[in-house]
């Protein structure tokens, strides 16, 4: 009996009638129904969002940023969530209800943007009330489990978005602010030097101004010593007039009874001729006193004149004038007339002797005269008194005028060493001043002066420091894509695994026979392979023409997919040959196995380590990993290796199928009643 006489001999059984044809089309479809509908299902998730109502409650009330705009970042980002479509955003108006809506299950999940939100977004701009924005999300997993990681994508995306829109703001804002800086700094350096060229325009005052107060102070100390010598001058005329009134008081004092003598005079004419020698002696000494009184009163008043011209009270015009109107007087004064009468008498006094009635009458002139000589000396006297005074209140304002000079003279030292230092700081001041307009200026060329497009540039920069390139060197196109090298590969197993359930894997005609065990586990195996053939290659023409997997190998993933085929039949018919009706769980826990090994979904890495060990032995693992290469456009290098490795799990099968021959060819009291019937 030849292998392909068994394998005829048994698919002719299972095609007999009606009921065994549509068993062998459902055993056939098994994959397709497992795999493409599956694939079918979930190809494109993420683009059907729109069909999940989301709850969006937008309470931002805007914030005014720092030059004066407003932000309505709340209404900014609600309305692009509503032109990105990505979910069908309900406007809600409160979070309560939006809440409410999330626990009844009418919306999805809510996004809620609160009233804060655009002036958390601007806060940076105080150090003091900096506060992050926040979005708010609720959601529910007994809506669905992975709706919540798709929203946390999403608002991680708008999270994103929108920190780098406002930190573009931000950084735009900054750059402005350095080029307001550089602005000002350009001007605080021209005011600067402004201000350098004033204080050295100050230090040059300042230098002068030093110069006049050393000549104020040396005229002060002139001042000081000038007043001095005035005061002493206004001293001695002070003493001068003291004297003159203390002599005219004498002088008034012994004529006061001059009348009174010449009276008796008069009567006593006799007497005269008798004491004429006497008389004469008497009234030249009279003359003589009246000259010298005149003459040292005129002296007086030359003297005193002189002292206020020297004071600067009188001008020499004025002392003049003084002098003269005192000669006038002294000329016409009773004072000269009794000087002359006398002198006369006196060259007449040796003629009284003839004439006493001329003595009488001259004695009665002379009588006349002296009230008024008198009065003229009284006259002097209360001048002279009145001159006293003056020169005494002169004195004493002379002291006081001393007293302001020396304060004068101290003062003017004192503005002279101000002057002095001022003069010094006033220099260095000058020398600071340019040094600190230069460095200002060196200064303001290091502030940066942004223009537009440089501004626009570095705040993308500033707000995005890090950009990702991506260059995915295979990239699957769907998420249904995605996931197609481990639902094909699973669905192979499975339909493979179904077969066992209407097909035997060796026919007791053949271990009947005396056909080599070789032969009979090929035979029982072509079946399936033949099966599994179909199966795979109708899910790939499937995958490839309806679904729209277009593989970017396609023929050599439909040759992998064979590969699989032969394999997993191969160990599915020979474990259910070895073991029997145990080994479909033993099929079974392998499909379990494989499921949490294989990678299909997360990295084989992730897994715990016991399961690497599976990942390593079974073949599943291998076929993802080669459908992924394919199907994505990934490296070939591992293929071939792929198909070696599927060839060997094949011989594996064949292998455990020939044993199961070998032992099931002698009968035991088991073999004719077995525990469970296969």
């Amino acid at each position: 009996m030849t292998v392909l006489r068994l394998a005829r001999s048994e698919l002719k059984r299972m095609t007999g009638g009606l009921l065994p044809k549509l068993t062998i089309l459902a055993l056939t479809m098994v994959p397709l129904l497992y795999g493409a509908v599956y694939l079918y299902a979930n190809w494109d998730p993420y683009g059907h969002l729109n069909n999940l109502d989301a709850a969006l409650v937008v309470e931002d009330s805007g914030a005014t940023n720092a030059d004066g705009t407003r932000l309505e970042a709340g209404t900014k980002v609600a309305d692009s969530l509503v032109e990105g479509n990505v979910f069908h955003w309900v406007p809600v108006e409160s979070s309560a209800e939006a809440d409410a809506g999330v626990s009844s299950g009418q919306y999805a999940f809510a996004l809620k943007i609160p009233k804060d939100f655009s002036a958390n977004l601007v806060s940076p701009g105080s150090f003091d009330s900096a506060s992050q924005a926040m979005l708010n999300v609720t959601t529910n997993d007994a809506n669905n489990y992975l709706l919540s990681t798709i929203v946390d994508k999403l608002t991680t995306a708008v999270h994103t978005t929108v920190a780098k829109e406002v930190g573009e703001e931000t950084a735009n804002q900054l750059l402005t602010g350095f080029g307001t800086i550089h602005s000002k700094m350009v001007q605080a350096a021209d005011g600067a030097s402004q201000l350098a060229d004033g204080v050295a325009t100050l230090r040059d005052g300042a230098v002068t101004l030093h110069e006049g107060t050393s000549a104020l102070s040396s005229g002060a100390d002139q001042l000081y010593a000038g007043q001095l010598k005035l005061r002493d001058g206004a001293n001695q005329l002070t003493d001068g007039a003291g004297q003159l009134s203390s002599g005219l008081a004498v002088l008034k004092d012994k004529t006061a009874t001059l009348p009174t003598d010449t009276q008796t005079l008069a009567s006593g004419a006799a007497q005269v001729a008798a004491g004429n020698a006497q008389l004469n002696a008497k009234v030249q000494d009279m003359a003589a006193q009246l000259e010298a009184a005149d003459q040292g009163l005129r002296s007086r008043v030359v003297e005193s004149n002189s002292r206020l011209v020297a004071s600067g009270v009188l001008t020499q015009d004025q002392a003049d004038k003084v002098l003269a109107d005192f000669d006038a007087a002294g000329t016409s004064s009773p004072v000269a007339a009794a000087k002359g009468k006398i002198q006369a008498d006196a060259a007449q006094v040796q003629q009284l002797a003839n004439g006493s009635e001329a003595v009488s009458v001259g004695a009665a002139r002379l009588a006349a005269g002296m009230p008024a000589l008198r009065d003229a000396i009284s006259q002097a006297s209360a001048g002279a008194d009145q001159l006293h005074t003056g020169a005494a209140a002169l004195a004493a304002g002379e002291q006081s005028a001393v007293d302001g000079a020396a304060s004068l003279a101290d003062g003017a030292r004192k503005v002279d060493a101000g002057a002095a230092q001022l003069a010094d700081g006033a220099g260095q001041a000058a020398t600071g001043s340019r040094t600190l307009s230069d460095e200002i200026g060196k200064g303001a060329g290091q502030v940066p002066n942004p223009d537009d497009a440089q501004k626009s540039n570095l705040s993308q920069v500033m707000a995005d420091p890090v950009a990702v390139s991506n260059v995915s060197q295979a990239k699957a196109g769907s998420y249904g894509a995605g996931l197609a090298p481990f639902f094909l590969t699973l669905a192979m197993w499975i339909g493979i695994f179904m077969l066992v359930q209407a097909m035997r894997p060796i026919t007791q005609r053949a271990l009947a026979s005396n056909a080599p065990s070789w032969k009979i586990a090929l035979g029982g195996w072509l079946p399936f392979f033949v099966v599994s053939v179909v199966q795979a290659s109708l899910l790939t023409l499937v995958a490839d023409a309806a679904l729209g997997l277009n593989p970017s190998h396609p023929v050599l993933m439909w040759l992998l997919m064979l590969a699989a085929a032969m394999a997993f039949s191969a160990l599915i018919q020979g474990i259910v040959a070895l073991l029997g009706s145990p080994g479909k769980l033993v099929v079974l826990i392998l499909l379990v196995l494989q499921l949490v090994s294989s990678g299909g979904t997360f990295p084989w890495q992730t897994t715990p380590e016991p399961l690497h060990v599976v990942h390593q032995v079974l073949p599943m693992g291998y076929v993802v990993t080669g459908m992924r290469h394919l199907i994505y456009g990934g490296d070939l290098s591992m293929i071939a290796p792929t198909f070696v490795g599927l060839l060997g799990y094949t011989l594996l099968g064949a292998a455990m199928s020939t044993l199961a021959v070998r032992k099931n060819k002698y009968w035991t009291l088991k073999t004719l009643k077995p525990e469970i019937a296969v």
